[in-house]
């Protein structure tokens, strides 16, 4: 059966996560039921991570099989045919080879952390920032990030519902900086995540960026290997999943224009519109 590569953008906030499931709508579901209109074939659609509930995407992947060997532009804009009534978008479709995995042949993930930090509320992109209300330390927080990176029991930094059998992961890039037109961006990119991490990050460096953490306290908080020692969780709706990278041509090029530069108050198109 032909195997076809997914690239998916979608605003995360109507939906009880990427994972189909049986308490709310999810991306995955409302990505098979619109194959499933497309072709009469009830086709699994497999995605590269599994995004939380209210957690966005702009480079997720994902791959599926079909009986037949469509063309790709056409499997693109009939799945997007389909989707009209919801806030996701297939982004380009890749044929690809039969051992192609969008989740396990993934060596690296990216996202990218969104943080207003303004007095007046973030009145257009409710539910897509994380709005504080102070201003916060840009610097102070990339300097305390760099403490992060490497492999470590990341317990502290995870969800107390994690499934993850081992807290140890290696982070290979924890980056804060200013966005081009304002704000905060947390870039983190590792080959896996626990459960909730980046955002506990996030709302541990927010202490930092407030001058009510230092470095050496977050430091001790990764020490602690206690989720107690966390700081609070930063919400759903700032963190966006933007790309994937592979080790095959044809799998590698997933959406990541939000890693270099973007402006903050406009999400990037996808690098990948070749169809």
């Amino acid at each position: 059966m032909p195997r076809f590569k997914l690239v998916v953008e979608y605003d995360g906030g109507p939906y009880a996560g990427w994972q189909r499931q049986a308490n709310g709508p999810s991306v995955q579901g409302s990505l098979e039921e619109a194959v499933f209109r497309f072709v009469g074939e009830r086709a699994t659609v497999f995605g590269a991570g599994r995004t939380d509930a209210g957690v966005h995407a702009t480079g997720q992947v994902a791959h599926l099989d079909l009986e037949r060997d469509w063309r790709t532009d056409t499997v693109r804009d009939a799945i997007n045919a389909h989707l009209r009534e919801e806030p996701i978008a297939v982004l380009s479709a890749t044929r690809v080879a039969d051992d192609f995995d969008a989740r396990f042949s993934a060596k690296r993930r990216h996202y990218v952390y969104r943080i207003i930090d303004r007095r007046a509320p973030a009145a257009l992109f409710r539910e897509r920032v994380w709005w504080v209300s102070r201003p916060l330390d840009a610097d102070l927080m990339d300097a305390a990030a760099k403490r992060l990176v490497g492999t470590h029991d990341f317990s502290t930094f995870r969800a107390a519902n994690c499934q993850a059998k081992n807290p140890v992961r290696t982070l290979d890039r924890l980056d804060v900086r200013r966005a081009v037109d304002g704000g905060v961006e947390i870039l983190a990119s590792a080959r896996s995540f626990l459960h909730s991490q980046i955002r506990s990050f996030a709302g541990s460096l927010k202490l930092v960026g407030e001058k009510r953490w230092t470095a050496d306290e977050l430091e001790a908080a990764l020490a602690a290997r206690d989720r107690v020692a966390c700081g609070p969780v930063a919400p759903p709706g700032g963190l966006y999943f933007v790309g994937v990278d592979y080790e095959t041509a044809e799998g590698d090029g997933a959406a990541r224009s939000l890693l270099p530069t973007h402006s903050f108050t406009s999400l990037a198109a996808s690098s990948e519109r070749r169809n």
